[in-house]
């Protein structure tokens, strides 16, 4: 197991272009997120670049993982800790040799556990399946059972649970095997960022 991804915790995801981006990260930091991926699926590479460094610059601080989606050379340009990969996004090989092998590799492997066996002995870091819940992010995403993250414990590696996840519907998944809950509208798209972020990190010690 990567040695930074050892703990459990809130694993919050960003929610594309917003004015308010930094003030928003630092309150999720400092409600008690444990991992951070930038996520802007535009194509402004300028703003993007300058808004990952200083991302990275806030988890520093905090000594959290930031992770950049999909992007490898976003994440080689803002000295980010890794890259997660969607099924369309290159493969893990590929990324490990220009991002070095102390990156974090995310993945996502949606509904299949077949899919997280391959991807775990392609070098993996941490493995994520959902959507679990309807999510308002990603409506038409493929949903998955709780049943995976039992089937994949084997693996020894992180299970992040994704997909319309909420302070009330946590914990089920917490106590099914998820290492890390990853969320996006249920932080971000709270008037209280801090606050949503806390609520989740409680889950974790309650569960």
């Amino acid at each position: 197991m990567h040695a930074r991804l050892k703990g459990r915790g809130l694993y919050v995801i960003t929610d594309g272009p917003r004015r308010n981006l930094l003030e928003v990260v630092a309150l999720a930091l400092a409600g008690g997120a444990r991992l951070l991926q930038y996520r802007d699926k535009t194509t402004d590479h300028a703003r993007r670049l300058t808004e990952a460094r200083a991302i990275r610059a806030l988890c520093v601080a905090r000594k959290v993982p930031m992770i950049v989606n999909d992007d490898v050379a976003l994440a080689m340009a803002a000295g980010a800790d890794g890259v997660h990969l969607g099924e369309e996004d290159g493969d893990i090989a590929a990324a490990r040799a220009q991002l070095g092998p102390e990156a974090i590799i995310g993945v996502s492997c949606y509904d299949s556990a077949e899919r997280a066996f391959q991807l775990a002995a392609a070098g993996a870091d941490y493995l994520a399946f959902g959507a679990f819940f309807p999510s308002p992010t990603k409506p038409h995403a493929r949903r998955a059972s709780f049943d995976l993250l039992r089937q994949t414990a084997a693996l020894g590696l992180p299970r992040v649970a994704i997909g319309g996840i909420t302070p009330d519907n946590g914990g089920p998944l917490i106590d099914a095997g998820a290492d890390y809950l990853a969320v996006i509208s249920a932080v971000f798209g709270d008037p209280d960022v801090r606050g949503a972020a806390a609520r989740f990190a409680q889950l974790f010690h309650s569960h």
